[in-house]
């Protein structure tokens, strides 16, 4: 008993020491309260627990359960293994950290945990509140894990019960600081709010009427069987009241599914087993500390919610003291904090559920009883994400990509929704219900999509793989109308998991359209994400002759899963012939940051600046700025030149808007690299060619012009399969089932003796400029080829003249003629001419081309000022008018054998 008295009084001295020493910092909410608390200063019950050396620990001695004593995590009457006097703690809310290592047996424990589940967990208790699970140790080796947030006050004692393989260091209080609210949320009066009646979530009085029309209609009388059948089960809950229940999602979904019940029918047994369940459940469920748990507490709010909302007026005002408070303890334990100000609302985590439909939900539902959380969910969503998604959307596309694109933007539309089923009307752009055409021109016929961002599926070697984003596609065909969107979403399979909301938003008027012909060909993606795919078919399947090609270039980056992939080409025939090679498991590690984000894994031109820095990596691998940063505001976008990504100078296709032959992009890529260049224009053709042999041909144009002669340029396309790699051209190949694509790559400029090839293939490709990145999975895209081209000679200005022909199986290209006239540079290939322009000004001077033989010659002249253009032929006649428009500055005309002369009239 003296030891213990002693060890307590210890304990307090070192409390009182370390308080006095850390309580003189500020900042706006007040002091700052610091404790560390050591594996020494704790009362241990020594019949079960013992001290460990271990190096690894602050003070080289830790707490561990002896050999042969059984964790008593699960005994909710056992005696503590830790006790801590917090009484030198000041009262408050306070951040815990715990510092704890494994032993052997926990070390082998975390090599066979397959996740986050697996993870070691210590059970706490403060006071006399409700005993919890907390993680403690995690499979990826993190010593330092953030416990939770905790009230401490009363008698001011903690309790805790080790697991097996754990040696515990220390416990780390800091004084709870909760978001600061922005001074225009603090003082906001939103103008869209709740209407005064119920319900209000995804339906209200004018729109319940119609959601219970169609539940008998088309597709929709399946999913109501279904919910019917499931919400007249009972669901049997049972729990401890004095014990912490996990997340139960059985029981999320019978309580969603009995209140959506009540409110199409008005079955009151029915609606007081769902309040029931919630108001039980939400009172004693806890969710720890595990990795990303914000996702299952945000469901947890976003079901009660409509549970609360849709049972309203037969919910007893207890119980609805019950489910608010818990809310809004719940809320404060979402990743975005509350006040929900931690992050932004326009990228990462805040854009996703959490605010969009967790905690929009919870406000809405909730207005009368506190209408402070939606004056600050709406401040966030209303002023801060609706008008810089305006701005974004102007190009159809979502800067974080296919995978991650397609997620948050689902996120986004939930809110749309929302808002727009509460009072009528809607509070996004229309331009939203364009963002889906995305994900349609990236498609490829084999059912995969061109690769951007972070996070994509790709087929096993002989293996078909469909990429889905079902929920993504329900939302949006409903938001839109859009027949297409829906046919793509029946492609997807026409299945969606949760048959509440699809009821509740699905109108079977809307009749699917699976036939993708009337689609132009062509998708100019606008100023914003400035980008072009251009196609030769919307034929879909292993046996597809089409040919796909995308670039992009100009506009704005946006930080988080886009990468630096500025110019940036993907080719498809086959199969990928080439594109991006980066693969994405784990955000941030080396590989990550130094390859698969970078424009070192992208088919796009590079220029090594020795003594370049790229911010948060050690990598330089040549390419544009890597930016992670990303800006909040429109205002942000085009005011900070950090995010500038270069300018589009010209985009057109033509001369049939629907199947264009030829599909013209250029930009200035400039202001995307650093200022190790002057200068940098990628100018791209792609030319229909509408033949089985020879479907495509395509022209790039590269001019780039460093600030210092020995930076060394390097052309670059990543191909998928080794490429063959002969004196005058490269071939690259892919193949479905017995058909073979060929692309023939032909680089006109500079001249062969000029240049130098290397090919970096298998894991080689990994390997940026001296540095070797191992990445996080073996497949097709991480042991890819990339075949860089460089010029032999120093010098600060160089160009890049090349032609792609695809061709099929055994077919060999066309043979090219090239030539160059003053400022323009002319290809010929059989019965096809493009004219690039290869100065940075575009053309306002006559020139002349010469077509050598007799056939009809399909023309087309890129770089032109806009205004009116006559062809004349070499007897001074006109035969043909050109109306060149501006930002687009291209022309088209048919012709025969002969020297004509272009120039404006």
């Amino acid at each position: 008993m003296n030891v213990l008295k002693s060890c307590c009084v210890f304990v307090s001295l070192a409390l009182s020491l370390n308080l006095s020493a850390q309580t003189n910092s500020s900042n706006d909410a007040g002091s700052i309260n610091k404790y560390i608390i050591p594996s020494s200063l704790m009362e241990l019950d020594a019949t079960r627990i013992g001290i460990v050396e271990d190096n690894r620990v602050q003070n080289q001695k830790g707490i561990s359960l002896k050999e042969g004593s059984k964790s008593y995590i699960e005994s909710p009457d056992a005696r503590p293994d830790i006790t801590i006097n917090l009484q030198d703690v000041k009262s408050g809310r306070y951040r815990m950290h715990t510092v704890a290592y494994t032993n052997a047996y926990g070390a082998e424990l975390m090599k066979k945990a397959k996740g986050k589940y697996e993870s070691l967990f210590m059970k706490i208790q403060i006071d006399d509140q409700r005993p919890t699970k907390r993680v403690v140790y995690v499979p990826w080796d993190r010593p330092r894990q953030e416990t939770g947030k905790f009230d401490i006050d009363k008698n001011k004692t903690m309790k805790i019960w080790l697991p097996k393989g754990v040696i515990f260091d220390r416990v780390e209080l800091s004084t709870y600081t909760p978001p600061k609210v922005p001074a225009q949320a603090a003082n906001y009066s939103p103008k869209v709010v709740p209407l005064n009646t119920r319900p209000r979530l995804w339906v209200n009085s004018e729109s319940l009427p119609i959601v219970k029309s169609r539940l008998e209609k088309g597709e929709n009388k399946a999913y109501w069987e279904k919910v019917k059948n499931s919400a007249l089960l009972p669901f049997e809950f049972k729990f401890d009241p004095k014990e912490e229940v996990a997340f139960n999602e059985k029981l999320e979904k019978a309580a969603e599914l009995k209140a959506f019940y009540y409110l199409m029918t008005g079955d009151k047994k029915i609606g007081r087993e769902a309040i029931g369940l919630i108001k039980d459940y939400i009172s004693h469920v806890e969710f720890g500390n595990i990795l990303d748990i914000t996702r299952e507490i945000g469901r947890t709010i976003y079901i009660s919610s409509e549970v609360y909302d849709w049972c309203y007026d037969i919910v007893t005002p207890e119980e609805k003291k019950i489910i608010v408070s818990n809310l809004m303890r719940l809320a404060d334990d979402m990743e975005i904090g509350w006040p929900p100000f931690l992050q932004s609302v326009v990228n990462g985590h805040g854009n996703e559920a959490q605010v969009n439909r967790d905690l929009l939900s919870m406000s809405i539902a909730i207005y009368d009883e506190n209408p402070q959380p939606y004056q600050y969910v709406s401040y966030a969503l209303l002023e801060t994400l609706v008008p810089m998604r305006k701005f974004e959307y102007q190009s159809p596309r979502h800067n974080q990509g296919v995978n991650y694109g397609s997620y948050r933007f689902t996120w986004d539309m939930h809110a749309a929704w929302l808002f727009y089923r509460m009072t009528g009307k809607a509070v996004f752009d229309d331009n939203i219900k364009n963002v889906p055409k995305f994900w349609q021109y990236m498609r490829l016929p084999d059912g995969e999509m061109f690769r951007d961002g972070d996070g994509f599926g790709s087929a096993a070697p002989g293996k078909s793989y469909y990429w889905k984003s079902p929920l993504c596609m329900f939302l949006s065909y409903n938001y839109s109308g859009d027949p297409k969107i829906k046919g793509e979403f029946e492609r997807q399979g026409g299945v969606l998991d949760n048959p509440v909301l699809y009821l509740l938003l699905n109108d079977p008027a809307i009749k699917a359209d699976k036939d993708l012909n009337s689609l132009p060909l062509t998708m100019d993606f606008g100023p914003v994400l400035g980008s072009m795919v251009a196609r030769t078919g919307w034929n879909m399947g292993n046996t597809s002759n089409d040919v796909v090609a995308e670039i992009k270039g100009g506009g704005y980056h946006f930080g988080n899963h886009q990468h630096a992939d500025a110019g940036a080409m993907q080719l498809y025939y086959r199969g990928l012939q080439f594109g991006d090679i980066g693969v994405y498991k784990f955000y941030g590690t080396p590989y990550d940051y130094n390859v698969s984000k970078r424009s070192v894994a992208h088919s796009m031109m590079l220029a090594l600046d020795p003594k370049e820095k790229f911010d948060r990596t050690d990598g330089n691998d040549g390419g544009a700025r890597f930016i992670q940063i990303h800006p909040k505001t429109p205002q942000e976008v085009t005011g900070n030149p950090v995010f500038n990504y270069g300018e589009i100078i010209a985009k057109d296709y033509g001369p049939s808007l629907q199947k264009p032959f030829y599909s013209y992009f250029s930009a200035d890529l400039t202001k995307a690299y650093s200022k190790k260049l002057e200068s940098y224009k990628r100018s791209f053709c792609f030319l229909n060619l509408e033949r089985a042999d020879i479907p495509a041909m395509i022209v790039v144009y590269d001019n780039m012009v460093t600030s210092d002669p020995t930076f060394k340029k390097y052309w670059q396309i990543n191909a998928f399969e080794v490429p063959e790699i002969k004196s005058d051209e490269i071939v690259l190949h892919s193949q479905k089932g017995e058909l073979t694509g060929n692309t023939y790559v032909n680089m006109l400029l500079p001249n062969a003796s000029d240049r130098d090839i290397v090919v970096k293939g298998g894991k080689d490709a990994n390997e940026v400029f001296g540095k070797k990145y191992t990445a996080p999975i073996v497949n097709r895209e991480s042991s890819a080829n990339r075949i860089m081209i460089s010029p032999k000679k120093d010098q600060k200005k160089d160009q890049f003249l090349t032609v792609f022909q695809v061709t099929a199986d055994s077919i060999k290209p066309m043979p090219l003629k090239h030539y160059d006239i003053g400022r323009v540079s002319v290809i010929v290939a059989d019965k096809y001419v493009v004219c690039i322009n290869k100065d940075d000004q575009f053309i306002s001077e006559s020139f002349q081309i010469d077509i050598p033989e007799r056939k009809n010659y399909k023309i087309v002249l890129t770089g032109l000022r806009s205004g009116k253009w006559g062809v004349m032929n070499s007897k001074g006649k006109l035969i043909a008018s050109i109306e060149v428009k501006e930002n687009k500055n291209c022309g088209f005309f048919e012709a025969i054998q002969g020297k004509y002369t272009i120039k404006p009239i």
